[in-house]
Formats: C-alpha cells, sequence, structure tokens
C-alpha cells in the first residue's frame, strides 16, 4: 500500500490540525490529479493549471479547520479550486477560455461519469502503450510490475531477482525514457496526466510555500 493510501482523508486532516504540518504532502499527492484535470478542463495552460493548484492547496490548508464532512474531501478542495478557475477566468477574455460551469452538481456529473474519464485518457493510454514498447526492456518490464500491475518495491525485487534499489532506479529511468517518448506525440502542455511527472514538483512548491506561512 502506498503511504498516501494508509490514511483516510479525515485522518490526515486531523493530524495536520495537529500541528503536522509535514502530512499535508499526502494530501497534495493525493488530490493532484483531480485538481489539474479541473485547470485543463477549463483550457487553461500547463504552467497556470499548476499554479491555481498551488492556490488551492494554500487556501485549503489556511481554512482546512472548516471542513466539516458535509461532502467528501476531494469534493470540498475541487470546489476551492473550481473558486480559484473562476477568479480567474474573470480576467481573462472569454473568447480564450470556454469554462465548465461554476457549479459544483454540474462538475461532479462530468468528472464523474466514465465516459468523460474514457474520452479524456483513451488516446493518451495509447500513446503510453506504444511508447512503453520501445524503452529498453529492464527498465520496461520493472516500470510494468511497480506502476502498472501494482506491486510493492519488495515485491517486484523478488520476481525479478535484483535489489530494491535497483527496482527503484530501473523505475525512474523508465518515467524518464516515457517521458521523453511520450513528448514525441504532445507537447507537455497536452498531458493531461499529472500523477507521473508533476507531482513532486507541487509538492515541493507547495510545501515551500507552507513554511512561510
Amino acid at each position: 500500500m502506498k503511504t498516501e493510501d494508509k490514511y483516510t482523508d479525515r485522518e490526515l486532516i486531523d493530524k495536520v490540525l495537529n500541528k503536522e504540518t509535514a502530512i499535508f504532502e499526502l494530501i497534495i499527492r493525493r488530490n493532484n490529479p483531480h485538481l489539474y484535470r479541473i485547470g485543463r478542463m477549463y483550457r487553461f495552460s500547463h504552467e497556470d493549471t499548476q499554479d491555481l493548484m498551488q492556490e488551492t492547496y494554500i487556501e485549503a490548508f489556511m481554512h482546512l479547520y472548516q471542513f466539516e464532512d458535509r461532502s467528501s474531501f476531494r469534493t470540498w478542495i475541487s470546489k476551492i479550486m473550481l473558486h480559484q478557475c473562476y477568479r480567474k477566468k474573470q480576467k481573462w477574455s472569454s473568447r480564450y477560455i470556454q469554462p465548465l460551469e461554476n457549479n459544483s452538481k454540474a462538475f461532479e456529473n462530468l468528472y464523474n461519469t466514465e465516459t468523460s474519464i474514457r474520452v479524456m485518457n483513451r488516446e493518451l493510454n495509447s500513446v503510453i502503450e506504444k511508447s512503453l514498447l520501445n524503452i529498453p526492456e529492464d527498465y520496461r518490464i520493472a516500470f510494468t510490475l511497480r506502476e502498472i500491475n501494482g506491486l510493492s518495491v519488495q515485491e517486484t525485487s523478488e520476481t525479478l531477482r535484483i535489489s530494491e534499489g535497483n527496482v527503484k532506479v530501473r523505475v525512474n529511468r523508465a518515467k524518464a525514457f516515457l517521458r521523453k517518448e511520450i513528448e514525441k506525440y504532445y507537447i507537455k502542455e497536452e498531458i493531461f496526466e499529472f500523477n507521473l511527472i508533476y507531482c513532486d514538483e507541487m509538492v515541493n512548491r507547495v510545501m515551500g510555500k507552507l513554511i512561510e506561512i
């Protein structure tokens, strides 16, 4: 089980409220893909979406005590992201941005429909599958076992009969190869998936800002 999956949202929130600020990193990692898609669905650029995500996390951190479990935490933080997008959209010409309706129910209906997710990821998944075939075999197999099949580092190590450190090196190199292969088809701003490439960067950005608060 990944560390960020070990705790419920409520448990993470309670820890942060009890001054365990570092644990907020897990909240960021858990919600990065969802917030990123909101910004991209608003047709903001990759960079603008990252800025909006950072603002959303800071806002959520500052008002975390106000979360009352009336809805899921994902819905709560998504509303903050939607508000950030709406405010930024107001400063831009509607000619360039076609926003989602500023309505949480409309957003949830769109986001939670299997069809919208399938349409959004179908082409990218096809590109990823093709790109994986161009990665050196040792890296490709380690990546497949660890990231696609969901084996732990230890399980992957035992399966391939290599050290856990070697597993991590191979997976990281596979990600680097994969990123280069995908960017032959897409510029990075067009990729809606966030977790593999940009998650650590967002964690560092937000946690760095929280230190200043």
